[in-house]
């Protein structure tokens, strides 16, 4: 409970220098209002009933500066826990500060944790309890704070900013010149449902980019920024180039209308340069370039232009209606113009379609433009002061005032005006007239029956574009009206194209267009974009013909407004916790309808224009997920990513294993990938997109990673290899590989095989390093796993072949790697590639293998396994023509009918098996030289003479020395040793020039020492120039001919 503090405090809080914080102890402090002296030290008692709580405040005089280094000391404001804790602040969160400081961080838990250790100075202090933090100005904060007040860039409110900006790009062309024409084709009521048709669609685009606006900071870049980062740059990419396109057709599409208006007048005074066409040309390309020059001003510019524009524009509204309500002279009567009329009204309610383009989509098409506006306020948020609150409310005021004014004038005009007139005062009729008429003008006094039945009528609804002049009290402020409408609709399209378009070059998606990235001013003016706009806003401005222009942009911006309420859909439903728009008035249904009525409406007007629009999208969305451009936004594709695996993950769970359906899901016990790429590249070989790989690395005592995470992941992307990386810190190999077989996985996605390469040093490695590797074997198997051993004539690691390479590259990645060690942070992501890079060693797993054979010698019945890496290994392009012979241990006598019944069953098995082949010999002994070179490798793991004493000192060398091979156990043994040396010296004999050999692994027996084992795997697969891979599955089926 404490006492009451002012607003005016508050802020005075906020502006205190950082200084000394001494608390009272004996009681809870009690708070008031700062009471600050500037220059002076300021002290501030505050007593309470319980005790006293006394705040003093070191401030050094200096006025303003001090006043500014205090604010910044706010975000280095201690803890209560530590004096190195810091509070929440702003800048934590920020992802960047101005050009030249340095970002501030919280600090790590290594620090915190360090500083606990070391102790905390404010918790030694006793009763004091007093701690404060160092003052350390970031660097270059005083020349930031000088920089700044030099160079503030203009920033724009909600309305001058996005609601004015927005109505004046929405009251174009089309509002002046064609809204009355398209009332008399379409009627009334037809003109209302095209209007709330339009303003559907913009209405509900509108609220999706609302949602999308205030889930974040946006920055410059429109539409482009929000569909890129809440779609990623996939879909980010194309719609930035079709709506920087459809932007600078905006720009065309206004000038041409300005252009006409002035044709127009010219015809009136007699001042025709050269023809209908050319001077619309001529006009354009003047008025364009104007229009750039006035852009190259800068923002503030441009503002100021809209304003005027603006005002014009209110004026002139207020001078149509105001004409509606003048009487109308007789000269504008035998134009068609008969003030309000209810007869009138009633005529034009209903359709009168006439000529090619009597069509209700047609019109649809020609007037949709006029609604396209509504991202003016978002195109340049970049330039405004709070965009998250400016879109919003700018947007959807906008869209209710211009709507507004749409249907007013649509009912005004079809209620003063009628469709044909001839202009001829002789037209009028006498009170008493006897020549025939027909049509509603003979009810309020006028013959227009001849010019209509001739189809000569040049006024009325129908016929004349310039009805609204006609209608005013001043016909030259509807001039006016359309010269403000159809150049500040032309400027804000010009504006809107060159930033839109800067954003998409700065995120370098696409190549060759950084060089339109650069910016210049305050602002960040895109100059040279603004060119590239200007030549391709010329390029449709020659075509001078509005009808023409209008259904292309239509199709533009009708993609844009479907890829914005898609985008908006997509992240809601996702359920990402980052979705969080403070702006709530939207839903994801909507969101979705409007989507689909965009592309609906694409196909209905202009289908032809719509294949091409998608045909684009499509060609440039294959590109940029080719090419992977190395960016990460956080979109909502990540967001849904995540959830589609999660919820096929959790589905998955409950469904029963089938053994159509068994994938050998390999933990592979690699090591960093990056120092065993031939174990990586043989495993990826056969489980890319069929299943799971993990590279298991198991970091023993204090040993490091020799890359980070990060690296090494990347590694495995740019050597195209599907796989997870999980390091695990462990005092063993067994140890390590016991956990990661329990804990790997997730779900049903979980490892079934153990990969591992062969110890090839298992010799003169320390005896507990060979326990160790076999009693991981051991484990594999208890663990109900399969177990690969893969073994290369020149080893596996390639750690010896880096430190001995003598390139330059690799010496700049070791220096680099002990850069890192003492400072983590200093490399960047390009450099971390180039690394990786220099790294890659092709290994013989990513040659094609030709028609070399694979040779399978399946002695062991395991479930199939053997047999079904093989064949998976086939479906791989590398080993495509590769032949698989599988050979099998058969006796003389039987050996055709062994051989019938096991091509019956790989035939079952669907399995394409080149040949079966019957061992008849393994029954013989093996050559005694063969034999002596085995008993050789295991002479140094014997027991030796002076070692046997007695039964009892034999089970104690066992329990010490299990890897101790006793005279005993190697008669015990003696036989099997010998078929493994037999089966050695037949695989060398079929399999010389085998791509690679597969031989069935024997499953060590508990009373089998570690060493004999190790002998009997160095014995199979020794003497073979090509990979041996030494597999069991777990004795369960993995292959199958039933088809439940």
């Amino acid at each position: 409970m404490g006492h009451y503090i002012s607003r005016r405090s508050l802020s005075e809080q906020d502006t205190l220098p950082q200084g000394r914080i001494s608390f009272n102890e004996e009681a809870p402090p009690h708070y008031s209002s700062w009471r600050v002296d500037r220059g002076a030290a300021a002290d501030v008692q505050a007593n309470g009933t319980i005790g006293e709580v006394r705040v003093g405040m070191e401030v050094k005089a200096g006025g303003q500066e001090t006043e500014c280094q205090g604010s910044r000391q706010e975000g280095r404001r201690p803890s209560i826990y530590s004096s190195v804790d810091a509070v929440p602040h702003l800048e934590f969160y920020s992802n960047a500060t101005a050009t030249g400081r340095v970002r501030r961080n919280r600090p790590s838990l290594e620090t915190l944790r360090k500083a606990f250790e070391d102790g905390d100075l404010s918790s030694n202090k006793g009763d004091s309890g007093t701690g404060h933090l160092p003052h350390v100005l970031d660097q270059g904060e005083e020349q930031d704070s000088a920089v700044e007040k030099t160079r503030q860039p203009v920033r724009f409110g909600w309305v001058t900013g996005v609601m004015i900006r927005c109505m004046l790009n929405i009251w174009g062309v089309i509002l002046f010149l064609r809204l009355s024409w398209i009332t008399s084709q379409a009627g009334v009521i037809l003109t209302w449902v095209i209007i709330l048709m339009s303003v559907l669609v913009t209405s509900v685009t509108s609220l999706s980019v609302s949602a999308i606006s205030t889930n974040g900071r946006v920055s410059s870049g429109g539409a482009y920024f929000m569909i890129s980062r809440t779609l990623g740059p996939e879909m980010g990419g194309p719609i930035g180039v079709v709506f920087s396109f459809a932007n600078a057709l905006g720009c065309a599409l206004n000038t041409v209308g300005f252009a006409e208006t002035v044709r127009d007048l010219l015809i009136e005074y007699n001042a025709v340069m050269v023809d209908d066409i050319n001077d619309v040309r001529i006009i354009g390309t003047i008025t364009v370039t104007l229009l750039l020059l006035i852009s190259l001003a800068g923002m503030e510019w441009e503002s100021k232009a809209q304003i005027i524009f603006f005002l014009v524009l209110m004026v002139t509204f207020t001078n149509y209606f105001v004409g509606t309500v003048i009487p109308a002279t007789p000269e504008k009567q035998a134009m068609g113009f008969f003030n309000y009329r209810a007869e009138i009204f009633v005529e034009n309610l209903f359709p009168d379609w006439r000529g090619s383009q009597g069509d209700f989509f047609q019109m649809f098409a020609i007037f949709f433009p006029s609604a396209i506006g509504i991202l003016a306020g978002a195109n340049i948020s970049g330039d405004l002061k709070d965009p998250e609150t400016a879109i919003p409310k700018g947007t959807l005021f906008a869209i209710f005032w211009t709507t507004l004014s749409y249907i007013l004038i649509s009912v005004t005009v079809g209620a003063c005006v009628v469709r044909d007139a001839s202009g001829n005062l002789n037209d009028s009729l006498p009170f008493n007239f006897s020549e025939p008429c027909d049509g509603l003008g003979c009810k309020l006094g006028w013959n227009f029956t001849k010019c209509k039945q001739s189809q000569s009528c040049s006024f009325g609804l129908a016929n004349s574009i310039q009805v609204l002049s006609l209608v005013s009290g001043f016909g030259l402020l509807i001039t006016a009206g359309v010269f403000a409408a159809s150049l500040s609709s032309a400027l804000a399209f010009l504006v809107s194209a060159p930033k839109v378009f800067q954003c998409l070059c700065r995120d370098n998606i696409y190549p060759y267009i950084d060089f339109f990235a650069k910016g210049y001013g305050k602002n960040n003016e895109p100059l040279r974009a603004y060119i590239l706009t200007y030549f391709i806003a010329l390029a449709f401005i020659l075509i001078a013909q509005l009808n023409v222009i209008a259904p292309l942009i239509s199709n533009f911006f009708l993609c844009s407004y479907a890829l914005i309420n898609f985008s908006c859909f997509h992240a809601s439903i996702t359920n990402s916790p980052g979705w969080r728009p403070s702006f709530k008035y939207y839903s994801r249904w909507t969101a979705l309808f409007g989507a689909v009525i965009s592309v609906v409406l694409m196909f209905l007007l202009t289908w032809w224009a719509a294949l091409i629009t998608f045909g684009i999208i499509f060609f440039l969305l294959g590109y940029v997920t080719y090419r992977k451009p190395k960016v990460n936004w956080g979109s909502s594709v990540q967001a849904g990513t995540y959830n589609m695996a999660l919820s096929y993950s959790v589905s998955l769970s409950s469904v029963e294993d089938h053994v159509k359906n068994f994938r050998p899901q390999c933990l592979v016990l690699t090591g960093p990938p990056n120092l065993r790429p031939a174990l990586v590249d043989f495993v990826g070989s056969f489980t890319k997109n069929i299943s799971l790989m993990i590279c298991g690395d198991i970091l023993m005592g204090d040993s490091q990673s020799v890359m980070s995470n990060d690296k090494l992941v990347k590694w495995l992307n740019i050597r195209k290899v599907r796989s997870f990386y999980t390091p695990f810190k462990a005092d063993s190999l067994q140890e390590g590989a016991r956990h990661l077989m329990q804990a790997s996985g997730l779900g049903k996605l979980k490892p079934n095989t153990l990969v591992l390469g062969f110890k090839s040093n298992w010799k003169e490695c320390s005896p507990y390093g060979l326990e160790d590797y076999v009693n991981t074997i051991y484990d594999a198997f208890d663990s109900n796993y399969g177990v690969c051993i893969l073994r290369m004539m020149d080893g596996l690691d390639i750690t010896e072949e880096l430190q001995c390479e003598a390139n330059p590259a690799f010496e700049a990645d070791e220096a680099i790697e002990s850069d890192h060690s003492q400072n983590s942070g200093r490399e960047s992501d390009n450099e971390n590639t180039t690394n990786i890079k220099n790294d890659e060693i092709r290994t013989v797993f990513q040659n094609k293998q030709g028609k070399k054979t694979i040779d399978v010698y399946w002695i062991s019945d395991d479930g199939g396994l053997t047999l079904l890496v093989p064949y998976l290994l086939t479906r791989r392009k590398r080993w495509r023509k590769s032949k698989v012979r599988v050979f099998v241990i058969g006796e003389q006598q039987t050996m055709e009918n062994e051989r019938k019944e096991m091509v019956a069953l790989l035939q079952r098995f669907r399995l394409d098996v080149h040949d079966v082949i019957v061992m008849i010999d393994t029954e013989r002994p093996p050559f005694s030289k063969n034999l002596k070179g085995f008993e050789e490798s295991v002479a140094s793991f014997k027991l030796t003479k002076g070692q046997h004493r007695g039964e009892g000192s034999t089970e104690e060398q066992r329990t010490e020395c299990p890897w101790k091979v006793s005279d005993k156990q190697m008669d015990a043994f003696r036989l099997k040793s010998e078929k493994k040396v037999r089966l050695n010296e037949i695989i060398r004999r079929n399999s010389k020039h085998a791509a690679l050999v597969l031989v069935s692994l024997p499953v060590p027996q508990s009373d089998c020492p570690s060493s004999l084992y190790m002998a009997w795997l160095d014995t199979l697969s020794c003497g073979l120039h090509c990979p041996v891979l030494l597999i069991r599955g777990n004795q369960q089926n993995v292959l199958t001919f039933y088809c439940q």
